[in-house]
């Protein structure tokens, strides 16, 4: 048993390594309690390479790069002179027509384990005509190294698949009920479609063999600019969402569509009516559901292929980590979370973790330490609000449990911060529930656009936490729910897939 505390006197700068070997631990006491730490924390060295989450702590996570199977077969072709794309209006006919042309093709579905073998060049052969004859058997000799025919394979994948994946987006994003009139959303729109025709710009395959390595950097160039112009979309939709709401509740809207896509009269939409419970407005989630779902696989695909051209990192094969420390995660995230709490209320509770401390699974830690730090932030919040500043806190539980015949990994977050009423239970997971002050809201609404995610932030924002954690959680097939006991507390379960087999959940 492990009990993590947190001291007022904290060293922001930490990097803690969360994926590789069991190292001894140090303690030091804080305020309150012992707080738990690695040797190697201050020793880790930080990389440039995006982060699949966006999840912007004050430390920087290693990352390694890959590919994937038939998925990234690049059957070559004929060099085809590419659309002079940008120099096109975004309403114009000719860029619909584009969307609708790569709307309509099928999207392909990647997975875990698929990621980790291209970017091992375990799946060379799978290239089209000789190329496939000429590079099979052939491997990288490092698994965390890319070599140039991978990048190459990745690359041409990547400038087939995402504009399909961009196109269904922008066509979702054109037709969402009310929801494509806010001024942020319509941004994102004009986003999305710049990336995309940005993207077609670029010739389908390398021109020639001799000339392969210049257009992987080209293409690179182009999707560092598109990871880097999307890293706002979080915030931007959670402002669209909440300009939504506040022209609902001042009655600026006068009709719209139910749920059933029929015309909703103008009584259902004047302010102080209970008709409109926006937080439970079916399409309006069912679409955000699938622009999250959407927007975390495409930045997976761009940030794996991103990370395969930095430097090696041991344990690593992209941003995928092959021995992922659910321990070490959840260590860094409490910590994170304490932070703060302490920042807000002055203290935090301890933490106390248990279970399988040494076990390690291939996954992608950014992915898990949002998942934990969401949930352990608002662990901590209930506790402090609900038993009082400077109270003597009862300690939030994690839980780690793994077996050998246990299909997923499983982490529970305990807590006795007074639980959530039952009538509120569909609505934590709405992208608008949310129990901050409007002012924070509203706050947060002006918020930095380039970081989706941080510790700076309040510690109860725009509301899309939860929903956006259990997005994360289902990408590669696990899952989160919550069970509340209202009066006394909440017991949070993180479930994770072993064995990485599963595919993305693609949203049409």
């Amino acid at each position: 048993m492990i009990i993590v505390r947190r001291s007022l006197s904290r060293t922001i700068n930490i990097a803690e390594r969360c994926c590789g070997k069991s190292l001894p631990i140090r303690q030091h006491r804080g305020k309150r309690g012992v707080i738990t730490a690695h040797p190697e924390d201050a020793g880790l060295r930080p990389t440039r390479t995006p982060h699949a989450t966006d999840s912007q702590s004050h430390r920087s996570w290693p990352h390694r790069r890959p590919t994937a199977t038939r998925l990234f077969s690049t059957a070559t072709s004929s060099s085809q002179q590419a659309v002079d794309c940008l120099s096109l209006p975004h309403d114009s006919p000719e860029v619909m027509k584009l969307v609708q042309r790569q709307a309509s093709k099928p999207q392909t579905s990647a997975s875990l384990e698929t990621l980790m073998k291209t970017g091992r060049g375990e799946y060379l052969h799978k290239m089209g005509g000789t190329h496939g004859e000429r590079y099979a058997g052939i491997s990288t000799e490092d698994e965390s190294e890319a070599t140039p025919l991978v990048l190459t394979q990745v690359a041409s994948f990547l400038r087939r698949e995402l504009p399909i994946r961009l196109a269904r987006r922008i066509e979702d994003l054109s037709r969402v009920p009310l929801l494509q009139d806010m001024r942020s959303v319509q941004q994102v729109r004009e986003l999305y479609t710049t990336s995309f025709l940005e993207i077609l710009s670029m010739d389908k395959h390398p021109p020639s063999r001799e000339r392969q390595g210049e257009w992987e950097e080209r293409f690179a160039q182009v999707l560092e600019n598109v990871y880097e112009r999307h890293s706002s979309v979080l915030v931007q939709m959670a402002k669209g969402a909440f300009e939504l709401r506040a022209a609902i509740r001042k009655g600026a809207l006068e009709s719209g569509l139910d749920d059933d896509g029929a015309r909703a009269s103008d009584t259902e939409l004047q302010v102080g009516r209970d008709a409109v419970e926006f937080e439970l407005m079916d399409s309006t989630h069912a679409f955000l559901d699938r622009f999250y779902i959407s927007r975390i696989g495409i930045r997976v695909l761009i940030g794996q292929y991103l990370s395969l051209r930095q430097p090696p990192v041991e344990n690593y094969v992209g941003i995928i980590c092959s021995k992922t420390s659910p321990y070490e995660i959840v260590k860094r995230a409490i910590d994170d979370a304490a932070f703060m709490c302490t920042r807000k209320y002055g203290d935090a509770p301890e933490v106390i973790i248990t279970g399988r401390l040494d076990m390690t699974f291939p996954y992608v830690p950014t992915h898990l330490h949002y998942i934990m730090l969401e949930l352990l932030k608002n662990s901590m919040r209930a506790t402090v609000e609900h038993h009082g500043v400077d109270a003597d806190y009862p300690p939030i539980k994690v839980v780690i449990a793994d077996g050998s015949d246990n299909e997923d990994v499983i982490i529970k977050v305990s807590d006795e911060g007074g639980g959530i009423p039952r009538s509120n239970m569909k609505r934590i997971w709405s992208y608008l529930f949310t129990t901050a002050d409007p002012e924070i809201q509203e706050g947060m609404v002006a918020f930095n656009e380039n970081v989706d995610h941080s510790i700076d932030s309040p510690l109860a924002g725009l509301g899309y936490g939860l929903p956006i954690s259990r997005s994360y959680a289902r990408y590669f097939g696990g899952d989160l729910s919550i069970m509340s006991m209202e009066g006394y507390g909440t017991d949070c379960f993180v479930y994770l897939t072993r064995l990485g087999d599963t595919k993305e959940p693609l949203p049409i």
